[in-house]
């Protein structure tokens, strides 16, 4: 898969869950699917990182379901899978080497992401009748895009 596809697709993976993107680029750092030894997001492969940003994701993925939680379109949840995109797809440029097409590319896939991810999950819930169901196929999507996406871009 090419170093481009992998940035764009990590960062739509942002857009639907914050941090989803980011812990799985931690995980393929620290699993040596992804190579950002030498870069300044090394740290994302350290030993204890994937399991904190792992955590986060989690802690989103529960929060995501409680009612009073704020749709990702407001400016802070927006902005914040934007940066969280651009860190995850720049992960994914450094470790060929193009750390700011990664990063670019991040953005562009969190905002489809978020977009994206919104307007699926609306009429999902509008099928189901609730959101409930629409919120848990929307986690599937995104941890099953997440590992696809990171396994499959070695570089």
């Amino acid at each position: 898969m090419s170093v481009y596809l992998v940035a764009l697709l990590i960062g739509v993976v942002t857009g639907l869950r914050a941090f989803m993107g980011l812990a799985a680029v931690s995980w393929g750092a620290r699993l040596g699917w992804l190579h950002l030894e030498d870069t300044k997001l090394a740290f994302l492969g350290y030993a204890a990182t994937p399991y904190l940003v792992s955590l986060l994701a989690l802690f989103e993925l529960v929060t995501d379901q409680l009612p009073k939680t704020p749709s990702r379109l407001v400016p802070q949840q927006f902005g914040a899978r934007l940066v969280m995109g651009a860190l995850a797809g720049a992960a994914v440029g450094a470790s060929a080497h193009m750390l700011v097409a990664g990063l670019v590319l991040g953005i562009v896939g969190a905002v489809i992401g978020t977009y994206g991810g919104a307007k699926l999950r609306s009429v999902m819930a509008g099928a189901f009748g609730k959101d409930t169901p629409a919120a848990l196929i929307e986690d599937a999507i995104a941890i099953g895009l997440a590992f696809f996406v990171v396994s499959r871009g070695t570089m």
